[in-house]
């Protein structure tokens, strides 16, 4: 008997305060449809009912979630407990499903039919869910420091605005605008005017102290040069301006401490894993949680295959004309997985490549007739394998040796 026809499939749609599922044959046969309250008083009664249709059809529950770290991680983690498969299904995937239905509905009910029919189709290659609670402080420590990134960027936005009204220079200031010095000189001179009166021993004095003794007399004489060759730019109002400068510096000196914080939270709960991601070129403290944010417990991808699949890398490609291309997979594990790539292939100032091994790979691939976007896949594909190992072992990166063969 094919494994497949033992299990009855449970696929399950995920909301804020109820779930719908549907409970399926291997046949896509219908059996069952049942509505449940997310929360944990609920999950008992919902779980009789299903081993009461398993136990009649002689079949053993398997279950589909989309969300098991979000809405439904609380049903996931009840279910683990009580000994069940519990596979995570890419919420790509019942997109993809919906829109092929020729009625192209989009009901509670469909939804979760959809992830049961997923479900039948892709047992043998969907991860285990696997929402553990350190994995999920991880997973939820990235969202929070991706959510205060978002936001410092429209304040960055608005400081260039401000700045730009009364400092037409103000670029030349500061290597970094949003620096930790310029932060401090836009906080104490918010405008040209309340640099009136100052010298440049006295800005040089106060240059020197706010960066750990870098800054001194020469950056002082120019930032007043510049000020000087700007011109008069005071505008009425001229307290408001400043008010707004300041409010702005202090909010990003606030969420500065934020991500501080975040990060330092990141890197304990990190070392926790005991895995050595960071030892390998490009890999931050941030990119390693985002890594292990997205891929959760390695164990569940029993090969690199799986996983690169789960990213969507090595998909099932949908090509038009000369064109390939596929939105299924985790992007977000994706993205991270392209800009790795990005940076090994990224070269110095010196014209040096970052990461030769990955860069002479990328050069053959294109030697080989592949366009610069299908070599970038090929790399990508390829740090697939080696993220995956150095999770599955916990081993540190070891930079390969670029043979005559490999260059």
């Amino acid at each position: 008997m094919h494994h497949k026809l033992k299990y009855l499939y449970i696929g399950i749609d995920l909301h804020k305060r109820h779930h719908t599922a549907v409970m399926m044959t291997c046949f896509h046969e219908k059996r069952d449809e049942i509505q449940f309250e997310n929360k944990p008083s609920a999950f008992p009664k919902f779980l009789h009912q299903v081993e009461k249709l398993a136990k009649k059809e002689g079949l053993t529950p398997m279950f589909g979630l989309e969300d098991v770290g979000g809405y439904g991680r609380g049903l996931a983690m009840f279910l683990i407990e009580n000994k069940y498969e519990v596979k995570a299904v890419n919420p790509a995937l019942t997109v993809s499903m919906r829109r092929s239905s020729p009625n192209n509905k989009k009901t509670d009910a469909w939804d979760a039919e959809s992830v049961a029919r997923i479900l039948i189709s892709n047992l043998d290659t969907l991860p285990t869910a696997n929402p553990h609670d350190l994995y999920y402080a991880i997973s939820q420590l990235v969202t929070r420091r991706e959510n205060i990134v978002s936001v410092v960027t429209g304040i960055k936005l608005q400081l260039h605005q401000l700045l730009g009204y009364h400092y037409p220079s103000y670029k030349k200031f500061f290597s970094q605008v949003d620096g930790k010095t310029a932060l401090a000189f836009w906080l104490k001179y918010p405008s040209p005017s309340c640099l009136s009166g100052v010298n440049v021993g006295e800005l040089a004095n106060f240059l020197y102290k706010k960066s750990n003794r870098y800054m001194s007399t020469k950056k002082a004489e120019d930032i007043l040069s510049l000020v000087q060759q700007d011109g008069d730019t005071s505008k009425d109002y001229q307290g408001v301006n400043d008010f707004l400068v300041k409010n702005v510096v202090r909010d990003l000196i606030a969420r500065d401490h934020q991500l501080e914080q975040i990060d330092t939270e990141l890197a304990k709960h990190l070392a926790l894993l005991d895995y050595k991601l960071e030892t390998m070129h490009g890999i931050s403290t941030v990119t390693a949680a985002e890594l292990i944010a997205e891929i959760g417990d390695v164990s569940r991808f029993s090969s690199a295959d799986k996983l690169a699949n789960f990213a969507g890398i090595a998909p099932v490609q949908h090509s038009s004309g000369n064109k390939q291309k596929s939105k299924l997979g985790n992007r977000s594990l994706y993205d991270i997985f392209y800009n790795l790539a990005i940076r090994q292939l990224g070269v110095s100032r010196a014209k040096k490549p970052n990461h030769p091994v990955y860069h002479a790979y990328y050069e053959k691939k294109l030697a080989e007739g592949k366009t610069k976007w299908q070599a970038i896949i090929c790399v990508m594909r390829k740090l697939v394998n080696v993220i995956y190992s150095m999770m599955k072992n916990k081993t540190e990166y070891k930079m390969p040796v670029l043979t005559e063969q490999a260059a």
